[in-house]
């Protein structure tokens, strides 16, 4: 999300741009009764693999019954949520064999779960907001950009998801960085967070909606960088949080600009190749370009 982040919850047009990173599910058949599933980082290697039987999915589970492991209590949640959606979802004793194949390191935040739960509701024939809705309670924009090839505007209209593809035509994509700040944000934290503040200043937030329109159709790097300078410090004052430069990288002659949750994962940054130098010295070796990053 480039554009639009916690306020896009307030019905906000938010700019999202998919990457070319993303992960894939596959399915087949298997024992009885029985699931196997194998889950594989970028560098083929498992890093979460369990077997369970479909009657652990379909019949209602005592907190902390079968595991401590975060992950797989989170992968029943989602499995039990789509099959209350879906009710012949996993309704046969055909068993199956999951693998899952990650493109990026899954502390990149670039939608692990989101697609996970998108590749999943393909599976139960579900719609996956309303998977999320039951499972991640996020904005839903993920869900909607890992059903896109090319940028969108999205937006919440009376608690439903929208989105529609637009063109950018920027000319300065060459001078555009990721830069990653070496640690993973939890969005859900920062939903909440959000959600906590009892007053939201709707003039401010009114404001986000008309630089996302700014953003996309600036045609200079002076004006893009002027436009997400404003729009970091308008969230900032929204969100009651320093911006990501004033807090680590005051002295940076570039600008940048926080994506999704503020506090980790990716930032957006201006500059060139030489200028990445600042960072790597820092010790933020994971630097892609624009147009590396997005499809």
């Amino acid at each position: 999300m480039l554009t639009g982040e916690y306020v896009v919850l307030d019905g906000v047009e938010a700019l999202a741009i998919p990457t070319r990173y993303g992960q894939s599910l596959s399915i087949e058949p298997f024992e009885i009764g029985k699931i196997v599933w194998e889950s594989l980082d970028e560098k083929g290697e498992v890093w979460f693999k369990a077997r369970f039987s479909l009657n652990e999915i379909v019949r209602p589970q005592i907190p902390g019954e079968h595991t401590n492991n975060e992950f797989k209590n989170r992968l029943f949640q989602i499995l039990r949520a789509a099959k209350k959606l879906n009710p012949e979802f996993l309704n046969t004793n055909t068993g199956y064999r999951i693998t899952t194949k990650l493109d990026f390191p899954r502390d990149w935040g670039l939608g692990s779960s989101s697609t996970l739960i998108n590749n999943i509701a393909n599976w139960a024939k579900v719609d996956a907001f309303k998977l999320s809705a039951k499972t991640f309670k996020g904005s839903g924009y993920d869900i909607a950009a890992a059903q896109h090839n090319n940028p969108i505007l999205y937006f919440i209209l009376k608690g439903e998801p929208f989105s529609k593809e637009i063109d950018i035509s920027w000319r300065f994509t060459d001078q555009l960085f990721f830069v990653h700040l070496n640690k993973k944000q939890n969005s859900r934290a920062g939903i909440e967070q959000y959600h906590s503040k009892p007053k939201k200043n709707t003039k401010l937030i009114s404001e986000i909606s008309q630089l996302t329109s700014k953003i996309i159709n600036c045609t200079t790097l002076l004006d893009f960088e002027s436009l997400i300078t404003e729009h970091e410090e308008i969230i900032s004052k929204i969100i009651e949080q320093d911006s990501v430069k004033k807090l680590f990288f005051q002295d940076y002659s570039g600008s940048i600009k926080s994506l999704g949750a503020w506090g980790g994962d990716f930032i957006l940054v201006t500059g060139d190749e030489i200028g990445m130098d600042y960072f790597r010295k820092k010790g933020y070796e994971t630097i892609i370009p624009f147009n590396e990053m997005v499809k």
